[in-house]
């Protein structure tokens, strides 16, 4: 689904991301986890598109759409029913051109492909989704413009999640929502049917939701098995098996100096000295 080769970026001369490699393959959820500033904003942000890289690349599979929550919250006198399925851009494309085509070749055509992507299901799916988020059936229907920004936010991932993309890009989802609209997403999430990728600072959903962890650090990345806590565990038991052989080659290095210092100049031992020299 998503190939990351020897990816770099910078910012102001500083490298956030230096040759920076991984594969995530299609249907996988993946949790984005790293220390604040380490440049997961950024990483998604050059998935996106919505800046390049300074070297390297990101390659997509052929035809593939990703969808992000939008940085604004949406306003206007849309309702938030009407704006989450606006977000389907083919079924919303397909409706428009049914309603002006004067061709039957072509209508019949619409008409097909709308049954292939389940247009007749869709605004049942898109209100399921927004009471999901926390919407009462009337305020699906109300103007964005009456609702505040945290309200218009969660219309924004409302319709992140109803389009369905090949790759969906979800940056801290969970930051306008109370807890039970956070259970839902977490179980919504859990069945995303295409591939996922996520960054939280909620332990508890990058142990619920992903199934695998890209880990951002050193400006590159390490793509672990499993939820957060088996990344920690591996990542802990990599890095104390580092320590051991760090520790280990130091007393052979000590001992080899010690034998130098001892019989570099012993005529008996010079050539054994100088060997390990």
């Amino acid at each position: 689904m998503l190939t990351i080769s020897s990816l770099t970026y910078r910012i102001g001369g500083r490298p956030l991301l230096e040759n920076a490699s991984a594969r995530i393959a299609r249907g996988r959820r993946i949790g984005l986890v790293g220390q604040n500033g380490s440049g997961k904003t950024t990483l998604l942000r050059l998935i996106a598109g919505v800046i390049e890289p300074d070297g390297g690349n990101l390659a997509l599979a052929r035809g593939a759409e990703v969808a992000s929550v939008a940085q604004e919250a949406p306003g206007g006198t849309a309702t938030p029913l009407k704006t989450v399925l606006a977000a389907h851009r083919e079924r919303h494309a397909l409706l428009a051109e049914a309603e002006t085509s004067a061709d039957a070749h072509r209508i019949a055509d619409i008409q097909i492909r709308l049954h292939d992507i389940g247009a007749q299901a869709a605004p049942a799916r898109a209100a399921s989704i927004l009471a999901g988020l926390g919407f009462a059936e009337a305020e699906q229907n109300q103007p964005l413009e009456s609702l505040s920004g945290g309200w218009r936010m969660r219309v924004a991932l409302a319709a992140a999640l109803f389009a369905e993309a090949d790759l969906l890009l979800l940056d801290e989802p969970t930051n306008h929502l109370d807890l039970e609209a956070t259970m839902w997403l977490e179980n919504h999430l859990r069945s995303y049917p295409r591939t996922l990728l996520l960054v939280s600072h909620d332990r508890h959903i990058l142990n619920s939701v992903p199934d695998g962890i890209l880990h951002l650090t050193g400006r590159a990345l390490s793509l672990y098995p499993g939820g957060y806590d088996n990344f920690a565990r591996v990542r802990a038991e990599r890095q104390a098996a580092a320590a051991a052989f760090q520790a280990r080659q130091a007393a052979k290095k000590r001992k080899l100096e010690g034998f130098v210092a001892r019989f570099r100049y012993n005529a008996s031992k010079a050539r054994q000295a100088q060997s390990r020299l």
